[in-house]
């Protein structure tokens, strides 16, 4: 059975969507996936199952709204995509500040229209480069007031979740842990 990488969507962000992380890993397990772990609370899944990613991102959405009353799209990514994710990392200067360096992962590729609007505009000193499923984007000056932010989602689509480079890694290293 494969490690895989479940991403839940806008969960625990601020007051909204709550989901304790040791409820989740419980029902889950419940739910008959094996070696269930969470990483921080914003829910980064890594657990086991022989599933294909597609039928994981629909069990485990309706799992979180069955269980928790919470609207969340999930993304699912095998142990290797992951890997191959970090691997195929087009700005060398991100991960130098991985807290401002993202990947979004969407659950089918972008509209290549959508991407090619996205890399019309002038975003500063912030670069964006989509490969595949994923775009990865560096924010040298900050996430909060990123234009660039802001239209990922606007010409992405709003399938997408983001997590920051130090994330993305941590989440390679407790699916190998397992």
């Amino acid at each position: 059975m494969a490690r895989q990488i479940a991403l839940l969507r806008g969960i625990n962000l601020a007051a909204r969507n709550r989901i304790s992380m040791p409820d989740l890993r419980r029902a889950l397990a419940e739910a008959g996936y094996d070696d269930v772990a969470t990483l921080v609370q914003s829910g980064n899944i890594v657990l086991t199952s022989a599933k294909e990613p597609k039928t994981l991102e629909r069990e485990i959405s309706k799992l979180v709204l069955d269980e928790f009353g919470v609207t969340s799209a999930t993304v699912v990514r095998t142990r290797d995509e992951l890997a191959e994710t970090i691997e195929r990392n087009p700005i060398p200067e991100g991960p130098s500040t991985p807290k401002l360096f993202q990947v979004t992962f969407f659950p089918e590729q972008p509209d290549p229209g959508g991407v090619a609007r996205l890399a019309e505009q002038d975003f500063g000193r912030e670069e964006v480069v989509v490969i595949g499923r994923e775009a990865y984007a560096w924010h040298p000056d900050g996430i909060q007031r990123s234009k660039l932010a802001r239209e990922l989602g606007r010409r992405l689509g709003d399938g997408g979740t983001a997590r920051n480079w130090n994330t993305v890694t941590k989440l390679l290293e407790l699916a190998d842990a397992g």
